[in-house]
Order: C-alpha cells, then sequence, then structure tokens
C-alpha cells in the first residue's frame, strides 16, 4: 500500500459476505466473499481470502483465491500464494513466482489506445523488407536451369 492508503474495511479470516460492497477506500478480504465489489481505491485478497467476484479497483492485490475478473485503473499484484481464474485488465501487472492463472491478461501500459493497435502500429514502424523477386528470365543461371529442362523434355 502507499503512503495515504488506509484500510477501512476488513472481510475476517473466519468471515463469509454475500452481496454488493461499494465503498471508498481499501478493503482487505481474509475470510469469504462472493457478490459485487466496486472501490475507488484498493483491494486486497489475503492468502485466506476466498473470492468470487469481478473486481474493479484502482489497485488490486490478490495473494489469496479469486474467481472472477480485474479491471485495475493503476496496477495489479500477484502474490505467490495467488490463484486466479479470470480475466486481467490493467496498465501494470507484477506477479510473484508461483503464481496461478488462467485467463486472458491485458497490460495496457497506460496508454488510452487499443492494446491490439499499439502492437500492430508498433511492428509496422522500422525497417521494411525488400521485395524479393527471382530473375528466370534474362537470368544466367535461370538461363542454364531453362536450357537444361527443356533439353530433357526434348528426349
Amino acid at each position: 500500500m502507499g503512503k495515504g492508503d488506509v484500510i477501512n474495511s476488513v472481510i475476517g479470516e473466519g468471515s463469509v459476505f454475500e452481496g454488493k460492497f461499494y465503498i471508498q477506500g481499501s478493503l482487505e478480504i481474509n475470510g469469504k466473499f462472493e457478490g459485487e465489489i466496486r472501490t475507488d481505491n484498493q483491494i486486497i485478497i489475503g492468502e485466506t481470502g476466498k473470492v468470487r467476484t469481478n473486481i474493479i479497483a484502482k489497485k488490486v492485490v490478490v495473494g489469496g483465491t479469486l474467481i472472477g475478473n480485474i479491471k485495475a485503473d493503476e496496477e495489479v499484484l500477484l502474490l505467490e500464494t495467488g490463484r486466479i481464474l479470470g480475466d486481467i485488465l490493467t496498465p501494470i501487472l507484477n506477479l510473484e513466482k508461483g503464481v496461478v492463472i488462467q485467463g486472458r491478461i491485458v497490460i495496457t501500459g497506460g496508454q488510452k489506445k487499443e492494446t491490439k493497435k499499439i502492437v500492430e502500429e508498433s511492428y509496422s514502424t522500422g525497417p521494411v523488407m525488400p521485395a524479393m523477386t527471382r530473375r528466370v528470365n534474362g537470368d544466367k543461371e535461370g538461363d542454364k536451369e531453362s536450357g537444361k529442362a527443356s533439353a530433357k523434355n526434348k528426349e
């Protein structure tokens, strides 16, 4: 957590919460949560956290289990104990060795353009391969090859 970030809501280990949770500030989940979460700040899923939801937040840290998608405005951190089944959309993704994830990951690098267009534009700039054409007529080796083929066909 950065300076000024305060965890003002916690779902403790052994607790179960079902429903919609809209908060200002950060939320830490160490128990079980199923429903909908939205925050203007950070969501932390602790090692013992078990969550089934789509997350929309500024920052997301996953150390437990998440079934659902993540859309982060700033950053996603996946700790070594993190287990995720879902897609991630974020400008920055940090992950530790040991993370288990299945899903589609889109890292925007903070760009506003569609990620696919950024990559395609990047690929299309730079040096271009010159057109490679093989001369058959007028090429001495091509003429030899043509002559050999003609001689064989006459036999």
